[in-house]
């Protein structure tokens, strides 16, 4: 009974995170550019079309397979069979094919939230080949050395064992990532700066101003994605229990104050407060709880979120001053905060220690380095072969043209003589 009702825990959940990706597509579409927004949407839902595929073939193997190759990466070919796994108990009792159903989910929301650094200039080619081959080689591996047992991980072979000493296989001192902020945000927020780097900014970036096309949109996003994150965190507790509940209170409460302080910076700089420094803000606080929520108490978990709000907010500004475009915030909103609430968790768990501080840092460093690097050989060798950047008149005249569609039919619209 008990392995049925995680089971049920467990579907639930991963139907809430499937959601995130769709959720996602409206929050980046709806700050997207008119003639830009049907593109940010292909651009998301391309990831929910290929990485779960890429998943049941090596994916999952790749992150919790046998055979760990020094810790980065386990045997992608180790034999998982999908079909047999239903019979296959996990380490938590019930069988495999729940986590690997979970697992797909966090890799596939992972790859889409890269896609709001690029938006309306990238080639949908390069960003249909970026996308299995950085869940490959960055991600899964990734997510082998934080959950799946390896180097950043908490086991006796680990960083944190070499370090501080373990016993019975665990290290003494183990790193926090309850549901993704280094796997996810870091890795995924790293390589949105990378890739925004090396496509290059928009044309007229710094010298017209580019709003959003549709705030509406943005904020029935970020409502889905706020219900999608209760799945996102409480999920990772594996099972419908006390940890669940705490891990979805702390994350309900972390994205409200994360919010509060997005706009309380906001106002305090420009005067007034707006929708969508509302919508980021809660963003901010859902991405900075995600390594934590498990970790710590409602209380700290309102002064993880406002901190982050007050953080992602004060850093939006520096893509202009530092002349890199982000189109859509992606590094002050998921890099920013992923690597704030690793940090900050060593500081407000139950168990912080200045060890706990020591080996968070380290995973957080790692994780970006190790992201990066692999980002920017990805991104290199397609733009070799088919570019990563739009030509100048597609998209001058809108990124939509590509997918031979627009979002608004606007010769028959009420609203067309605006």
């Amino acid at each position: 009974m008990e392995s049925t009702a995680t089971g049920a825990w467990l579907l639930v959940s991963s139907s809430f995170v499937l959601l995130m990706t769709p959720a996602l597509a409206f929050f980046y579409g709806g700050m997207s550019r008119v003639k830009a927004v049907l593109n940010m949407l292909m651009m998301c839902y391309a990831a929910l079309a290929i990485v779960p595929i890429v998943h049941v073939f090596w994916g999952f193997n790749l992150a919790y397979g046998k055979d760990s190759f020094l810790g980065f990466f386990a045997n992608p070919f180790s034999g998982q069979d999908y079909l047999h796994t239903l019979d296959t108990p996990s380490s938590s009792g019930y069988p495999l094919i729940f986590d690997v159903i979970f697992q797909m989910t966090f890799a596939v929301i992972a790859c889409a939230i890269i896609a709001g650094s690029i938006a309306e200039r990238t080639r949908f080619t390069a960003w249909l080949l970026f996308i299995p081959a950085w869940v490959t080689l960055v991600y899964y591996p990734l997510a082998h050395m934080v959950w799946g047992g390896g180097l950043l991980s908490h086991s006796a072979n680990s960083i944190s064992g070499f370090l501080f000493g373990h016993e019975g296989g665990h290290a003494h001192v183990a790193p926090i990532d309850f549901a993704g902020g280094t796997v996810v945000h870091i890795s995924a927020g790293t390589a949105a700066l990378v890739l925004a780097l090396m496509v290059g900014p928009r044309r007229g970036f710094k010298k017209q101003v580019h709003r959003p096309h549709n705030l509406p949109m943005v904020m029935l996003g970020t409502g889905l994605l706020w219900f999608g994150w209760c799945g996102f965190n409480a999920g990772s507790a594996l099972s419908a229990g006390g940890l669940a509940a705490l891990a979805w209170l702390n994350t309900a409460v972390a994205a409200a104050a994360g919010g509060i302080g997005w706009l309380a910076y906001e106002r305090y700089r420009d005067g007034y407060a707006t929708p969508l420094g509302l919508a980021s803000g809660l963003v901010a606080g859902l991405v900075a709880i995600t390594p934590a929520a498990g970790a710590l108490t409602p209380t700290t978990s309102v002064i993880l979120g406002f901190s982050a709000g007050l953080l992602s907010s004060s850093l939006v500004s520096l893509k202009y001053k530092l002349a890199f475009d982000d189109t859509l915030d992606v590094v002050a909103v998921h890099l920013a905060a992923g690597v704030w609430g690793t940090l900050a968790v060593g500081v407000l768990a139950s168990n912080r220690s200045w060890q706990l501080v020591c080996i968070q840092t380290v995973v957080a460093l790692a994780a970006m380095a190790f992201s990066g690097a692999l980002t920017w050989a990805i991104a290199k060798a397609i733009d070799k072969t088919v570019g990563l950047r739009l030509d100048p008149e597609t998209e001058h005249n809108g990124a939509d043209k590509i997918h031979g569609e627009s979002a608004y039919d606007w010769g028959t619209s009420p609203f067309s003589r605006f």
